[in-house]
């Protein structure tokens, strides 16, 4: 994964809660199974008339926000069915932070899984971070820090797992995070099953 550090971008405004991950990504478009392209079909029941006309008032639609790397989103953002589609959507999108305060937990967790960061913040901070987003005031999120930075020089702190921390500014995946923590004990462990079974290491 590209390691996440700190991003300085415009922020898409979605502020409506409960949208879920049919929404974020709908149902008839899941026979779609490799990551690469999925972005075109991220929240196309809004984004597109019925004859597939954009909808140039939905913010994804919008030249300014093209390159947006930060979504402020609404309560409760990604409920909803476990599909993974929906984060690899996003990703596509070039989304790297979503911002919300609350996220589906399955939805949260694919989304670190696939290197998107998501930061909880109070009603309040949502509010006047939508605000900056709807007035296209850039956000700068610092991961290092847990910092969000806003463009009227504001900073909040943000919450987020050490290890979950760790994994994205590094760029680990799964077995980088196994492999970072437990490399000595790994080795050690092969070396004791080598000397004891030494059968199990024919043909190598």
């Amino acid at each position: 994964m590209r390691p996440f550090t700190r991003v300085t971008s415009l922020a898409v405004p979605m502020g409506t809660d409960n949208i879920d991950t049919d929404i974020i990504f709908p149902a008839r478009y899941l026979l779609h199974t490799t990551k690469t392209g999925l972005g075109r079909f991220a929240f196309y029941e809004w984004r597109y008339a019925r004859d597939g006309t954009p909808d140039q008032t939905f913010p994804l639609n919008r030249d300014e926000f093209e390159s947006a790397a930060i979504m402020v989103a609404g309560d409760n953002f990604g409920c909803g069915s476990s599909r993974e589609q929906a984060p690899w959507a996003l990703a596509d999108l070039g989304l790297r932070c979503l911002i919300a305060t609350s996220f589906g937990e399955i939805f949260a967790t694919n989304c670190f899984k696939n290197g998107i960061l998501t930061v909880l913040v109070s009603p309040d901070q949502q509010a006047d971070l939508l605000a900056d987003a709807q007035a296209r005031a850039p956000i700068t999120v610092d991961l290092e820090r847990q910092t969000i930075a806003r463009a009227n020089g504001g900073v909040a702190g943000f919450p987020v797992e050490s290890w979950r921390r760790e994994a994205l500014l590094n760029g680990w995946d799964e077995i980088s995070t196994v492999l970072a923590r437990d490399q000595t004990a790994i080795t050690e462990f092969e070396r004791r099953q080598r000397a004891q079974m030494p059968w199990l290491y024919q043909g190598e």
